[in-house]
């Protein structure tokens, strides 16, 4: 079985994560999104709404795409994460150039410390490569449209958040 693991903050899950989601499948039978917690950090949503946020979007395409998926969190090294989970591969997406710098490092810094664990990069969608958690955030919190950037009912989120 090919597992493989999908590390991110998903504060919020966009159309990119989404776009990385469904291609993922073609790679893998089971799918582990993690939800990277970061104690230096004050997220917008909880992890039970970003859970929410990933099942709504992950329960359709895993039954479309047939995989299994699992959402979990995660407070330590991506991937140490990744092993204790069974995956032997490490699902990155990337947008830009300065994406790719940087997960290279990334993955020969993975690699020395699980050489099992394999790193398989995604470029974004073209439709999707400009698409950030923080510019979405940025624009809701200031009263801009999301809607195209994010799932609906994730806009339905942002906008309640920002609302009160």
């Amino acid at each position: 079985m090919r597992i493989g693991f999908y590390p991110g903050s998903f504060d919020p899950v966009t159309n990119g994560h989404v776009d990385i989601f469904e291609r993922s499948a073609a790679l893998v039978d089971r799918l582990i999104v993690g939800i990277g917690i970061h104690p230096g950090k004050t997220p917008l949503f909880s992890v039970d709404e970003k859970t929410a946020m990933l099942k709504n979007d992950l329960h359709p395409l895993a039954k479309r795409g047939g995989f299994d998926y699992e959402i979990v969190t995660f407070d330590r090294l991506v991937v140490d994460a990744a092993s204790e989970h069974g995956a032997t591969i490490l699902i990155r997406g990337l947008r830009d150039p300065a994406d790719f710098t940087y997960e290279m490092q990334m993955s020969g810094m993975n690699g020395e410390m699980k050489p099992e664990v394999h790193t398989v990069f995604l470029p974004a969608s073209p439709g999707v490569q400009h698409i950030s958690s923080t510019l979405v955030r940025q624009i809701a919190s200031m009263g801009g449209n999301v809607q195209t950037f994010v799932p609906k009912h994730v806009a339905d989120m942002l906008r309640e958040k920002f609302s009160g």
